[in-house]
């Protein structure tokens, strides 16, 4: 072709139109300019000399894919529930008005999305959101985490018999279906992935997680290189909170609003300027996950609005704000003198009997 190639001509037909299906033919017996073409966002490949039935059923697919597209209003649709997207993806930040404008992008779309990141960063509740904005009403999203099914389940429900698809991919039509740390798939069931992939791919939007660097693991050849491509053609990465901790704030009122306490509206907590100060120090290595559930497990036992340094578990303090030994020890020691006082309602007599002190030195 002159005078670019096909591989040039797909990627400014994928710039001008990023729904287009394209169909590349390629003349060599490797897979090294198919899996080019599946990376740049081709929808399939041919490897030439090749059958008719073949060509046939390749063109099928492509066309039905399309028709799946236009079905749902997917191409060119801007209808995007952007409220949505801003109450989920919380955070002023440039990082995470990043990550909102680039959901935005891709909820309309049907090709495959990758979403990468630590754990613990949200990547469920962006597929949530894609899925939410992407399919019918009524349609299914159906989870599959690889890190915990069997491969016993992974053939039944995902590849089926002859590797047409199981009941999984049968429950994902016309909706999306999730396969969450992708890269805990056995290597072995990688490339039976890709053949399920190739034929039942229009049925269904997919969206794929990972925690690890799956380009990496394709490199180093852990990872299976046409499946990396076919599910990598638009990656997502979820940031580490770490990196955008001056949404702590916004981030803590709205878990705030799902927490529960028996005494009063957890939403009308507060953490004073020193506990922000060192939850702002941490560096978070759990992410929103961990956020989640320090906050969740504050709100439920803390007896005031206001929430103090000392509340904050010591995993998320410095250690400049670690207590020392001696002071760690008082403190336990003071709290557990005083849950042997109430238990005796009082009596410092009894107390002191049951803790082998003289009452004296109860105070």
């Amino acid at each position: 072709m002159k005078p670019m190639d096909g591989i040039k001509l797909l990627k400014h037909l994928k710039e001008y139109d990023h729904n287009a299906v394209v169909i590349i033919m390629t003349a060599y017996a490797s897979t090294e300019s198919a899996i080019q073409a599946l990376k740049s966002g081709a929808f399939d490949y041919l490897q030439k000399p090749f059958r008719v039935d073949e060509l046939i059923a390749t063109l099928r697919r492509g066309i039905e894919f399309r028709e799946f597209q236009l079905k749902r209003g997917e191409v060119g649709r801007d209808q995007v529930d952007e409220a949505d997207i801003e109450a989920r993806l919380i955070g002023g930040s440039k990082v995470m008005t990043k990550l909102r404008q680039q959901v935005a992008r891709l909820a309309s779309a049907r090709a495959p999305v990758l979403l990468q990141g630590e754990r613990g960063t949200g990547k469920t509740s962006i597929a949530e959101i894609l899925h939410a904005n992407g399919a019918d009403e009524n349609a299914e999203l159906v989870r599959i985490d690889c890190a915990l099914s069997t491969e016993d389940n992974f053939a039944k429900g995902l590849l089926g018999e002859n590797g047409a698809g199981g009941v999984w991919v049968e429950k994902a039509t016309g909706g999306t279906l999730l396969l969450q740390n992708l890269h805990a798939l056995p290597f072995d069931l990688q490339p039976q992935l890709v053949s399920v992939l190739r034929s039942t791919a229009h049925r269904f939007r997919l969206i794929c997680t990972c925690s690890e660097d799956l380009e990496q693991l394709t490199d180093e050849g852990k990872f299976h290189d046409e499946l990396f491509y076919r599910v990598g053609s638009m990656p997502v990465t979820a940031p580490p909170l770490r990196e955008h901790v001056e949404d702590l704030p916004a981030i803590i009122k709205d878990l705030l609003t799902r927490a529960s306490n028996p005494e009063f509206d957890p939403s009308l907590i507060e953490f004073d300027e020193q506990a922000m100060a060192v939850l702002f120090r941490y560096r978070w290595p759990g992410n929103i996950a961990e956020l989640q559930q320090m906050v969740h497990s504050i709100a439920a036992q803390t007896p005031s609005r206001m929430v103090s340094l000392d509340q904050i578990p010591l995993r998320q303090k410095s250690l400049t704000e670690w207590p020392s030994l001696e002071a760690y020890l008082a403190n336990e020691k003071r709290h557990y003198i005083e849950m042997v006082l109430h238990a005796c309602r009082g009596d410092k007599a009894e107390a002191a009997r049951v803790l082998g002190v003289t009452p004296e030195s109860l105070g």
